[in-house]
């Protein structure tokens, strides 16, 4: 075997472990979040089709109605948080993933406290921004943000991303974080529907407050 063959052998067999390695991370990744989720139901779905390159993308799983999805259920993959569906049909179901412009998902610096609102601005599907987070905060870069459970929609502790920069906000008044999701959508295959009725009843009742709200102002105008 020549030297330019042991080379390649070489480089062959790094590559292979480097893989394996991969795949045993995220096997291990996929474990622990399915066990953070296992006081809920959760609906295995497949993405069927998916935008990737356009400001207010969306997916389409392969579960709907029939199967127990519903609308405002959070979606998640095995390293973190996917979106939230927005549509079902008794088979299929749209879902608008961190990746669309008309996403926006509490969450919170891990052990740290402090909460934001996650927003995707086009370009990159492999980053967004954490806008809001006040600045008081203690934090470094590469720290984990999870979501927060505030939303009613995803539970506390789902992985969301790295905080890769600081920024100061437009009006100077909190930080904005740009992180490294932890969703990669570009060989997102494999998702999971949480089916929590704790959470749509919260939802339920805080639409009922709302709309409640509403008609009160619109008489107090009047």
């Amino acid at each position: 075997m020549t030297k330019e063959n042991l080379y390649l052998a070489h480089r062959l067999q790094l590559l292979n472990a480097q893989k394996e390695d991969s795949i045993a991370d995220s096997l291990a990744h996929a474990s622990a979040l399915l066990q953070h989720l296992s006081p809920y139901k959760l609906i295995p779905a497949k993405i069927v089709h998916a935008s990737l390159n356009k400001r207010d993308n969306l997916l389409t799983i392969d579960k709907g109605a029939r199967d127990g999805v519903k609308r405002d259920m959070g979606v998640v993959c095995g390293t973190g948080v996917v979106g939230i569906v927005y549509l079902t049909s008794n088979h299929y179901s749209v879902v608008i993933p961190v990746l669309s412009s008309q996403s926006s998902i509490s969450c919170v610096i891990e052990n740290r406290g402090y909460f934001g609102y996650l927003h995707w601005t086009g370009g990159d599907i492999c980053r967004a921004f954490v806008d809001d987070i006040p600045r008081h905060a203690h934090f470094r870069l590469y720290e984990n943000v999870v979501t927060s459970g505030y939303s009613s929609v995803f539970p506390a502790g789902i992985p969301v991303g790295k905080i890769l920069h600081v920024y100061n906000s437009p009006d100077q008044m909190s930080y904005r974080l740009q992180l490294q999701l932890s969703t990669n959508f570009g060989t997102l295959r494999d998702v999971f529907v949480i089916d929590n009725s704790a959470f749509a009843e919260q939802i339920d009742i805080l639409r009922a407050a709302e709309d409640s709200m509403r008609v009160k102002n619109g008489g107090e105008k009047q």
